[in-house]
Order: C-alpha cells, then structure tokens, then sequence
C-alpha cells in the first residue's frame, strides 16, 4: 500500500473517532463523570480495519486533533483539559488500545474474520483499554483502584456490545471489500 492510501485510511479512522463523539453521551454519576461514549468502537475498528500502526496513528491523530482545542470528544470536550480529567487514562489507552486490536488480528488471522475481531476487540478495546482507565480514575478521582474496577463494572456491558458491534462491522466489510481490512494483509 503507498503512504498515501495509508494518510487516507489513517485520516478517515480518526474523522470517524471523532464523528462518533457527536452521538449522544451517557454520563454515570459515578467514576468522576466518565461517559460512556461509542468512541472506543471507533477505536476497536481503527485497529481492526487498519492493523497495529496505522490503527494507532489514527487514534494519535484523533487525539492530536483534540488537544488543539477541536471539541471532538463526546459531549463536545477538546482542549488540553479533557488531559486532566478522570477519563485520561482512556485517552491515553486509546492508541494502544488500536496498537493491540491490530496486533491481535494479525495474530488470528487464520481465524474467521468474526472471531478474529471480536476476540481482538475483548482484549484491546476492553482489557487493554481498561488497564489504561481504571488507574486514571484511581488517580483523577482520588479513588481506589479496587473502587475504580469495581465501578467500571457498570461500563462492561456496553463495552462487550462494542466489541460485538466492531466485530459484525468487520465481518460485512470483509465480506463486501476483503481488501479493505488492512489488518488481515
């Protein structure tokens, strides 16, 4: 693929990270507001769709795009102060979160697309994601970490959902345009 494709598909990933904040938000009052958001599908389809690196430099780009000032999170937040607010450990996890969906499809590749994306999605978009945003809120929240985990608890279901949802999406590209997932080449 030429570096140009990859700056598109890259550019594409982060417009629909960021085009994902625009749907509505739920906010819990409990782990120091953190929403719950579909961003993180945008960022388990980065990873899936476009593999370790250029799943990552999407989510880098969006976050980029996003400290600048550009209220692209949901609830229209931007600017360097969503970095200092409970949920900066998932903005951290974001690209690593990609980095790993992407590692992880390479690594079941000879696995059928859904397997491979919904497993890939768990570990990444949940695991991953979540090793990143319960020490964030431990901190940004002046929590407990057993107290941070213990009210994520109300995250899962709708995080397992995204991890479902990235899968089927995965799976209907492939079907119609096999190419198109850059994570599987």
């Amino acid at each position: 693929m030429t570096a140009d494709r990859s700056l598109v598909h890259i550019a594409i990933h982060a417009a629909f990270i960021g085009a994902l904040g625009f749907l509505p938000l739920v906010s819990l009052p409990i782990m120091g507001g953190v929403p719950i958001t579909a961003q993180s599908l945008g960022v388990m389809l980065a990873g899936a769709m476009l593999g370790p690196v250029r799943g990552a430099l999407a989510v880098l780009l969006f976050l980029f795009i996003v400290a600048l000032g550009v209220p692209l999170l949901a609830g229209g937040r931007g600017g360097i102060g969503v970095f200092y607010a409970p949920s900066v450990g998932f903005l951290i996890g974001f690209p690593v979160a990609a980095l790993v969906c992407g590692a992880m499809m390479r690594v079941l590749r000879s696995q059928p697309i859904f397997t491979a994306t919904l497993v890939s999605s768990v570990v990444g978009g949940i695991i991953v994601l979540y090793a990143f945003g319960i020490p964030g809120i431990a901190i940004m929240a002046e929590t407990s970490l057993p107290g941070a985990f213990a009210g994520m608890l109300a995250y899962l279901p709708g995080d397992i959902l995204k991890a479902f949802a990235t899968a089927a999406i995965v799976g209907a590209v492939e079907r119609g345009r096999p190419d198109a997932i850059l994570s599987r080449q």
